[in-house]
């Protein structure tokens, strides 16, 4: 029966579902999918991070391969999450390494591009300071150049997992866990069963949720990981990046 047939308007119906005890315990409760949800998530950070925040650094460093930042990117961000997810299940049969794979994907892009910019903005004076002091290639980037790329670099963290929240909802298609679990089972039960649009919602509801925790829990990671100077330089840079735009472009006008 629709809820809303019962005289329970949909977003009742969703939070009555969300709310309901029986839902939050057990293996198949939300609390047990948040916990699925967040597994997926940590992971595919953490093997994101691996690849592309090595190579970000080097590509920052040595100014070679900058093609492949942009090439990267836009190549990956342009990937249907859900179709490579299928071809990879129809290719491996293999559970859980298709959507770590699909996964993975998606947040290369958003940690290689923060690497590389974070890098590349180093100022160049600490640079040829450290390299006066007798500092060379590798000594440069691990205590210099990544220190202080440090803030684009979780940026580029913190946008990876919260895209990754979102989207982990696919291994629920391919008969994972997570939190996509609602969602995919509420869509099959369809619009007629009592706990069919409820579910889905609900779960949707509790994605939301999640991702801004996650994004609340992981700035403030970033204000401890990050020193105070670091922070305000990259405030200043900012600011000063929009207070010279207009006047650039009134030297641009007037010539």
């Amino acid at each position: 029966m629709d809820p809303r047939a019962a005289g329970r308007g949909p977003v009742n119906a969703a939070l009555s579902w969300l709310f309901d005890s029986a839902h939050w315990s057990g293996q198949t409760g939300i609390p047990a999918r948040i916990l699925e949800h967040l597994g997926y998530t940590a992971l595919t950070v953490l093997v994101a991070a691996v690849i592309a925040v090595p190579l970000g650094a080097v590509i920052g460093h040595t100014g070679r391969g900058t093609f492949l930042i942009a090439g990267l990117s836009n190549g990956l961000r342009a990937l249907p999450e859900l179709g490579l997810l299928t071809l990879l299940v129809l290719l491996t049969y293999v559970g859980l390494l298709p959507v770590v794979v699909s996964l993975v994907i998606l947040a290369l892009p958003p940690i290689l591009a923060g690497t590389y910019a974070g890098i590349r903005n180093v100022d160049r004076a600490v640079v040829d300071a450290a390299q006066g002091m007798g500092m060379r290639g590798s000594t440069v980037l691990w205590k210099v150049e990544l220190p202080n790329a440090l803030p684009l670099i979780l940026g580029g963290i913190r946008s990876a997992t919260l895209q990754v929240i979102a989207t982990a909802t696919i291994a629920a298609y391919v008969a994972l866990g997570g939190l996509g679990r609602f969602v995919i089972d509420g869509n099959n039960a369809g619009a007629g069963s009592p706990d069919g649009y409820p579910q889905m919602a609900a779960g949707a509801i509790v994605i939301a949720v999640l991702a801004l925790v996650v994004e609340g829990v992981l700035e403030l990671v970033q204000r401890l990981a990050v020193s105070p100077g670091l922070r305000n330089a990259t405030t200043r840079k900012r600011t000063a990046r929009i207070w010279r735009r207009p006047t650039t472009d009134l030297v641009g006008k007037s010539t």
